[in-house]
């Protein structure tokens, strides 16, 4: 038997070690504190999650604090994690909470500083939503109405209510499903089908009027 006819029977006597899931790797950190099972977790969602809270919070900074954050709270909180439940939902769960409270510091920050200076139809639905958040641009000038618009429905989704806002990030942008968004959120499918079509509604009659708006 030759050398290479060795190595290859040698190397296909090694085992394999499996790869394990998030809810086991969650499991065996929670059991062992190894610290390598939990950079794995980091390592797995750092760029989707990082997305995320970027689009979620418009701000590069804040989505780093967020994301940071974050898994704070997955290593503080590993031990209410339910066995039975799936990590993926938990930590979009808690990852939203994170962006939700910053939000809500800017808001605060925003206010003192103004008072200082004085399925088909789940498919139906996205669909119109993806129409109003997207154009086509073909010259200079219709890039600068593009990002007129843009900077417009950039201000409406920032004054939609956070439950509205948390659907719109989760189902539009970030692409879970109804009962995923739900699972994350902790409220029924039917609420988040019912703030879906509110927040469309509302960007609606915002692009509406600022049409019209440019027409006179």
């Amino acid at each position: 038997m030759d050398a290479q006819a060795k190595t290859n029977r040698s190397e296909s006597q090694v085992p394999t070690q499996p790869v394990l899931s998030d809810e086991q790797l969650v499991a065996r950190y929670r059991e062992t504190s190894d610290r390598e099972l939990f950079a794995q977790l980091v390592y797995r969602y750092e760029r989707e999650l990082y997305n995320y809270l970027r689009r979620y919070l418009n701000d590069a900074e804040l989505a780093e604090d967020a994301f940071q954050a974050t898994f704070l709270q997955v290593h503080l909180k590993c031990d209410q994690f339910d066995e039975g439940r799936k990590f993926r939902p938990w930590l979009y769960a808690v990852a939203t909470n994170q962006a939700i409270d910053a939000r809500r510091k800017v808001m605060r920050h925003r206010m003192v500083s103004l008072d200082q200076s004085g399925s088909s139809a789940e498919g139906d639905e996205v669909s119109r939503l993806v129409n109003l958040l997207e154009s086509h641009e073909e010259n200079p000038l219709q890039r600068v109405e593009r990002r007129e618009n843009h900077d417009q429905v950039r201000m409406t989704l920032d004054s939609l209510p956070e439950s509205m806002y948390a659907v719109i990030q989760l189902v539009y942008y970030q692409g879970l499903k109804y009962r995923e968004a739900a699972e994350v959120l902790d409220i029924p499918v039917g609420t988040v089908k019912s703030r879906l079509h509110s927040a469309i509604s509302k960007l609606t009659e915002t692009w509406n009027n600022n049409q019209t708006t440019e027409t006179l």
